[in-house]
């Protein structure tokens, strides 16, 4: 699932290479289609957003939001790709990669492209970004927050302390790999309680969490280039490392739960007692 840092990436690039083009002509492929879009404004997506002009692109938490100037009222399209929605740049003439369920052709001949493995995620087309769900529950940027105003948004929160984190309405962004990075360079365990949490264990989960975010939005820009469809992830420390030896300490990774809802950590530098829930698969190696 991409997360704030590699769509802070993607924000960047769209910027520079689609601001300010036409989108000439729309196409919406069944079956994924009718899936992912959702036209708020009842006007039909691709009637709307032909001819429309590309803005701005900015972000907010996982949402990618394309600002739209039209003939009528300014739109916005909101991308949420989830687990795996992804935007693509590329001539007309590249082959079309699977489950690509909308293309936008834009006026200097190149196709931003939406696909999505499991049509999990959606585009909305809206005049309100407020009537797009979950957008207007955000809670403030990670990057942007300061550490007592952080300190006042943990307290709204109860649970392990990675629920809190993932939470889009306590700080928006952060999904289960990240939380699982910041935990990691915070020295804390994922399934400590946030009411346990001393004020030193809050602080310095505060700085992991601003310098992690920071530090991997520049290895992301780094590695993926213009090439936005990629998610470059082999620079984590823990997550999705199983079994691989601690970057600190040298303990072999632990693992709970499985396929995408994985949790990762390190014993040793993460001490702290293991829930094992219903149904939940627990596997330290």
């Amino acid at each position: 699932m991409p997360e704030l840092p590699e769509l802070e990436v993607v924000r960047e690039v769209l910027q520079h290479r689609v601001v300010g083009q036409i989108i000439s002509a729309v196409e919406v492929i069944p079956p994924g289609g009718p899936i992912v879009v959702r036209d708020l404004t009842h006007r039909g997506f691709a009637a709307a957003l032909s001819g429309a002009t590309i803005a701005e692109v900015t972000r907010r938490g996982k949402f990618l939001v394309f600002s739209l100037h039209t003939e009528q009222k300014p739109l916005f399209l909101v991308v949420n790709p989830k687990l795996t929605g992804r935007l693509q740049l590329s001539a007309p003439s590249e082959k079309r990669l699977a489950k690509t369920h909308v293309v936008l052709t834009l006026a200097n001949g190149r196709q931003l492209r939406y696909r999505d493995q499991k049509q999990m995620g959606q585009l909305y087309l809206t005049q309100d970004l407020h009537d797009v769900p979950d957008y207007a529950s955000l809670g403030p940027e990670p990057l942007d927050i300061t550490l007592e105003e952080f300190r006042a948004r943990l307290k709204l929160f109860r649970g392990e302390i990675k629920g809190v984190l993932t939470r889009g309405e306590c700080v928006a962004g952060i999904g289960n790999a990240y939380a699982d990075e910041i935990l990691w360079a915070a020295r804390l365990h994922p399934y400590r309680k946030r009411t346990q949490l001393t004020a030193n264990e809050v602080e310095r989960l505060y700085a992991a969490m601003r310098d992690t975010l920071q530090a991997s939005i520049e290895k992301v820009r780094a590695e993926m280039g213009e090439a936005i469809d990629l998610e470059p992830r082999e620079f984590f420390a823990v997550h999705r490392k199983t079994g691989k030896p601690c970057p600190r300490c040298g303990t072999p990774i632990s693992l709970v739960g499985a396929n995408q809802r994985i949790t990762n950590f390190c014993r040793t530098c993460q001490p702290g007692g293991l829930i094992k829930g219903v149904g939940e698969q627990l596997s330290e190696i």
